[in-house]
């Protein structure tokens, strides 16, 4: 970069040995000699001062030492697109022989080239890039006006994150000549947004995925810009200090994913506002601090209108402490996946496989809990033992096992919502069941089993007395020994008379017999 300098590199963005950062000013700074560039580092660690010199103001930070003075011979104003998709891409093909020459004609004339072949082949296979990564490779804009829709017409996928990209602008300038382009990826770029209602032009009429995050986007600024994404399917807007400061109208209709990870300043009330979204199914609100989660249209029992397309919800590292959030979520009419780990709520317990049950028995619909499916013996179990460890909670609270006597208080019914659908559904728990409150101590509790044999008719039926927490593995170790037969060829199963002619199998080793909701006076099965 020379000393001829104009105003123009204003805003412009740079990289100075790896660190990137926003030009503020431009011109000399007395009393040292030439001309100087004020930058604005995104890194304000990175920097001096806070624009000024020796008393004089040459420019403004936001940070009081995130500002320097630079020679303009140190700083890498970028390239553009253009240039760095050939360099990323057209110079990885093989070269062609030094030297080879070919003889063309233009006109009538014949004319000798050198890497002719070069030159076709590598424009040959630029427009066949459909997929094209182009993070930190210093893009500053798009280049010669239509020089992208001729060299990659046929881009689909552009990952443009960490650039050097100045403006909203120079993207709609990139995007304008890529009619195909499905998924396009801005990250960590400081790009200036319009201020004024963008123009009606389809700009990015193909796009279904935007990504956006620590960009330091508004949400005024995301409805903006998405108002120009009339099929977008994913937005991600992770890390960018967003309130959700208006509901969306007429944009974000068409989105299926909506990322709002570590934006801090989101709370409940503002999630009211894109409750509505008519396509939402999955929500990522991972470590924004949320607390609580309610619902006030729709009361107990009852399905709430909003998110009615949600059907995977992630609250990861949040600040979730109250059972009363989780029974919140039963109230979600599409819900079927939903992780909350790292909550309060789930961490403070030091029995994780309880946590997980109570999980699963409050929201009835729940396929999915952290990734990991809930097969249907998992929610058979979860929901009795839910219903065990408060039945005499609820008998206290006027629950009766005759349904003309059950009538359960109403600090009852909100603290435990779905409490009574599981009595139609396993019965009404009764006085035998509800010796042992705490469901912790079930731990501590000896099952009386019956044990067969279905295809060794000789030998006897016994009985043993077996702890509750016996995981499937040291059951099978103790049959061995009594039996004389490998574990490795024990097949499990079990049947209830609460259940009669089911057999239910015991095919995970790990687990427990209570996981498995083994109860007093049930049956073994054992084969081999």
């Amino acid at each position: 970069m020379n000393d001829t300098l104009t105003s123009d590199v204003i805003g412009q963005r740079v990289e100075v040995n790896g660190e990137h950062a926003t030009v503020r000013f431009s011109g000399v700074v007395p009393p040292m000699a030439g001309l100087w560039l004020g930058v604005e580092w995104d890194n304000p660690e990175r920097g001096k001062h806070d624009g000024s010199h020796e008393g004089t103001v040459y420019f403004k930070c936001r940070h009081p030492t995130g500002g320097s003075f630079i020679r303009p011979n140190k700083v890498n104003f970028g390239v553009d697109f253009l240039t760095a998709i050939k360099n990323r891409y057209a110079l990885e093909d093989e070269p062609e022989e030094e030297g080879k020459e070919q003889i063309v004609t233009i006109g009538n004339k014949p004319v000798e080239t050198i890497g002719f072949d070069s030159v076709v082949k590598q424009q040959s296979q630029l427009s066949k890039l459909q997929e094209v990564s182009l993070r930190n490779c210093a893009v500053n804009g798009p280049g010669d006006k239509g020089g992208i829709a001729k060299a990659c017409p046929n881009v689909r996928s552009i990952d443009l994150s960490k650039n050097l990209l100045p403006s909203w602008d120079e993207v709609v300038d990139i995007a304008d000549q890529l009619k195909h382009l499905e998924v396009l990826n801005l990250s960590e770029n400081k790009l200036k947004f319009p201020s004024g209602s963008p123009s009606p032009t389809g700009t990015f009429s193909a796009l279904k995925v935007l990504v956006l995050n620590r960009i330091g986007i508004t949400w005024t600024e995301v409805l903006r810009c998405a108002s120009r994404c009339p099929v977008l399917e994913k937005l991600y807007l992770v890390s960018n200090t967003i309130v959700i400061s208006e509901r969306p109208t007429d944009v974000l209709q068409t989105v299926k994913l909506l990322d709002l990870s570590s934006n801090q300043l989101i709370d409940e009330n503002q999630l009211f506002l894109i409750a509505y979204l008519p396509r939402l199914e999955q929500l990522i609100l991972s470590d924004i601090g949320l607390a609580s989660i309610h619902f006030p249209d729709a009361g107990i029992g009852c399905k709430t209108s909003m998110f009615p397309s949600l059907q995977h919800l992630v609250l990861n590292d949040n600040r979730i402490s109250q059972w009363s959030s989780i029974n919140e979520l039963d109230k979600l009419q599409s819900l079927h996946a939903l992780s909350c780990t790292r909550n309060p709520l789930t961490e403070s317990s030091k029995d994780a496989q309880t946590t997980r049950q109570f999980i699963i028995a409050r929201i009835g619909q729940l396929r999915t809990l952290n990734k990991c499916a809930i097969q249907r013996e998992e929610r058979r179990g979860a929901e009795l033992d839910y219903r065990k460890a408060f039945g005499n909670e609820w008998k206290k609270a006027g629950g009766h096992q005759d349904p003309d006597k059950n009538r359960p208080n109403e600090e009852f019914l909100a603290a435990h919502p779905r409490y009574q659908s599981l009595c139609l559904k396993y019965g009404a728990p009764e006085d035998g069941e509800l010796k042992v409150q705490q469901p912790f101590l079930l731990k501590n509790q000896l099952l009386t089993l019956k044990i067969k044999y279905p295809n060794q008719l000789d030998q006897k039926v016994i009985e043993k007395q077996l702890p509750e927490s016996m995981t499937i593995q040291k059951v099978k170790g103790l049959l061995s020994r009594l039996l004389k037969v490998p574990v490795s060829e024990l097949l499990l199963s079990y049947e209830s008379p609460k259940m009669p002619g089911r057999e239910i199998e015991l095919e995970n080793d790990q687990q427990s017999l209570q996981f498995y909701s083994v109860e007093n006076g049930d049956c073994l099965l054992v084969r081999w």
